[in-house]
């Protein structure tokens, strides 16, 4: 017999449970679907969106939970699941959430002004 404990099963979260919580985080956009936490960004065109992605790789690789990403001209379209755990875990959300401050950033004055006034990335509705 090994001394080693087996490691714990990460807590997955029911449906209920998942939208309470993107309710109660403000991951506005983000839904649950097809056992996958879901969020689809809009572009102001292609560049946009491979920069969109490109920051979301960055993301992903530095906290080591990658997510699957769908592009086309003008939109991306992010899920999260946790495989491992065989569902939505409190990785899911932490990464969630770090991906919307990151890809919605836009500067608020300071020495950067207001930054692009294009639209870049944004969420329709």
């Amino acid at each position: 017999m090994s001394d080693k404990a087996k490691p714990e099963k990460e807590k997955t979260y029911t449906d209920s449970e998942i939208a309470t919580i993107i309710k109660e985080s403000g991951l506005t956009g983000w839904y649950m679907e097809d056992g996958w936490l879901r969020r689809k960004y809009n572009t102001d065109g292609w560049p946009q969106t491979l920069m969109a992605v490109n920051a979301i790789g960055y993301l992903c690789e530095a906290a080591y939970h990658h997510a699957d990403l769908s592009v086309t001209w003008g939109k991306l379209w992010v899920k999260l699941q946790t495989h491992s755990a065989g569902g939505i875990t409190d990785k899911d959300f932490e990464l969630a959430k770090k991906i919307e401050e990151v890809v919605l950033w836009r500067p608020n004055g300071g020495g950067l002004g207001t930054g692009n006034p294009k639209p870049f990335v944004f969420s329709k509705g």
